[in-house]
Formats: structure tokens, C-alpha cells, sequence
């Protein structure tokens, strides 16, 4: 089995980037990147999620022992439609609009697990779609799909970041494409427009500062007062250090997924809708959606916050 073969039938089976990298590019890079997430660890910058910490996410022959190659795939998920800027209304992060791409991306990793294990006797494989201890931007950079921005976004030439990432890991050994070159240059937007300073220096993100990390992941009752006072409208996920980029500004292309246009509700929900969501309302409305990992106690208490910040709505 060539590479020239998996690459071409990925694309077929609708991925938009497809690249390899070997297990083992060089020491020196495998090296480093175990000593900035070790780093970032330490410095308690994972915030509340623990899974951050398994020892798989340094080491990826710990998922797979046999691993030779990581097969590294990307879908675009742009679409030409924009935040509602309605102070009564919540913003939902673009990449979660419409179905979950868990379930999008896991369907096409599937087709291509299936022709390679017929094509290829005696291979054997794993296949990840965010869900296990696998740093896919730095192997995404490895096999030359794009490269990790300042803002902790993998970037691509063809669509900028508006893309999820997959990989299969595999015992073949193939030929590896050669590591992406960083292209942020001097520019300093997605630093400069955080407005809860979550980007500490460029390449490290600071969870706790986070928007996306504290209406997503942050189980607690009440938000922290720095992050409710600075929402700036955002109750699942934040998009405004991708939206300033200037890659995200001039190469985003509208995808030719229909599951990831957005369902009706997520584009303008209202908050005083989202303040009073119920369990029978939430499993109605995100079905088949990422946002099901917002539970309803969560979105009530995001939205009351937005709420809280803006009194003069006389609710």
C-alpha cells in the first residue's frame, strides 16, 4: 500500500486535507513538543480537564504500540453566515451549528478504515476524532496540513481554520509528508482581540481564561466574575480569535458538507430562551449536535450571565 493510494482515496471519500506523518519525525521535535505540554501542565493552564494529563497524549505508542504512521485528515466546516450581533441574542461557536461533527468526521474515518484494512492484509489501525489522548494539531502539522497557530488553532493555506481534524494510527509504514512551516508571521490579532487576555503569549492559551473552556467544560454553578463580565455575548464556545485572523479573513471557502450548515435555532437563540431551557428542551433541540456536552444547567447559567451583563433589556 503507497501513500499516494490512501491520500487519493481519502479525498475521494470526501476528507478536504489528507497528509502522513511517521511516529517518530525526528527526536529533537518529539522531544520539544513533550516539553511545551508538559510545561503548560505544570503551569496549571489545562484549567479543570484532567484527561489533558494521560501520559498517551506525550507518548502515542501508548494509544497504539504498533503504531508506523498516522494517517491525519481534515474537513472544513465553514459556512457563509455570520453572529447575530443582537445583544438579546446568544452566540454559539461556528463549529457547532450544525450536526455533530464527531459523528460526520467518524462516518468518513470508517469508510477509509474499511477500504484499507480490504486493500492491505495484516494491517492493523485506530481511528480518533477528538475523543482520545491524541495532540492531532502537532501530528496534523507533522503531515503537512497546516500549522498550529498563535492561537492554538491548526491553520490551513486552503481554508484556514475552520477545519476538524482525524487521524487513523497505523502499523504500515508509508511515506511521510513533509512537516508544514509556520505562516503567522509578526501578526498579533488573536492576541490583541481576546477579551479576557487567554492567549498569554503567542502558541499558549491559558484555559482559565478562556470563554470557549468556561461555557463548554466549566461544571461549576457560577462563572468566574472576569470571564461573566467579558462573554461579550458568547454562551457555547468563542470564535473571536479565529474570526480576526487574517487566514480565516481572506481563504475561508463555504463547505460542500451539508451537515455542517447550521440548524435554524443555533444561529439566533434567544437568551432569555436558553435561560429557561429545560432537560425535555435540551434533548429535543441537540440531537445529533456537540452542543449536547452543554448540559441545561450550563446553558441557563450562561445565558443568565449575558443577561446579568446587560440589565438595561428590563428582563
Amino acid at each position: 500500500m503507497k501513500a499516494k493510494e490512501i491520500k487519493q482515496k481519502a479525498l475521494e471519500i470526501g476528507f478536504h486535507r489528507v497528509g502522513i506523518a511517521t511516529v517518530n519525525p525526528n527526536e529533537e521535535t518529539i522531544q520539544e513538543n513533550r516539553r511545551r505540554l508538559q510545561a503548560w501542565l505544570e503551569k496549571g493552564y489545562h484549567a479543570g480537564m484532567e484527561w489533558m494529563k494521560n501520559p498517551k497524549r506525550q507518548d502515542i505508542t501508548l494509544c497504539f504500540p504498533e503504531v508506523k504512521s498516522i494517517i491525519s485528515v481534515a474537513l472544513n466546516y465553514y459556512t457563509p453566515y455570520h453572529h447575530c450581533q443582537d445583544k438579546n441574542i446568544g452566540k454559539i461557536s461556528r463549529y457547532a451549528w450544525g450536526r455533530d461533527y464527531h459523528k460526520v468526521m467518524g462516518k468518513k474515518l470508517k469508510q477509509l478504515a474499511s477500504w484499507l484494512r480490504d486493500n492491505s492484509p495484516g494491517i492493523k489501525l485506530k481511528c480518533y476524532v477528538d475523543t482520545g489522548p491524541i495532540q492531532d494539531k502537532f501530528w496534523a502539522q507533522q503531515a503537512g496540513i497546516g500549522w498550529v497557530g498563535k492561537n492554538g488553532n491548526l491553520i490551513t493555506r486552503d481554508y484556514g481554520s475552520w477545519v476538524f481534524l482525524g487521524e487513523i494510527l497505523t502499523n504500515l509504514p508509508l511515506e511521510a509528508d513533509k512537516p508544514h512551516t509556520n505562516h503567522c508571521g509578526t501578526c498579533t490579532r488573536c492576541l490583541e482581540a481576546c477579551p479576557t487576555q487567554a492567549i498569554i503569549q503567542p502558541y499558549v492559551v491559558d484555559a482559565n481564561r478562556c470563554i470557549a473552556y468556561h461555557t463548554i467544560e466549566n461544571r461549576s454553578p457560577q462563572l468566574p466574575e472576569e470571564i461573566a463580565n467579558n462573554l461579550n455575548g458568547w454562551v457555547a464556545g468563542c470564535d473571536i480569535c479565529q474570526d480576526v485572523c487574517p487566514w480565516n479573513q481572506r481563504f475561508a471557502k463555504v463547505t460542500d458538507i451539508p451537515d455542517f450548515f447550521p440548524y435554524p435555532a443555533n444561529l439566533s437563540p434567544p437568551l432569555t430562551e436558553l435561560a429557561a431551557m429545560t432537560e425535555e428542551e435540551w434533548d429535543r433541540r441537540f440531537q445529533a449536535s456537540a452542543l449536547r456536552r452543554i448540559k441545561p444547567e450550563m446553558w441557563r447559567r450562561n445565558a443568565q450571565c449575558q443577561m446579568n451583563c446587560n440589565p438595561s433589556r428590563g428582563l
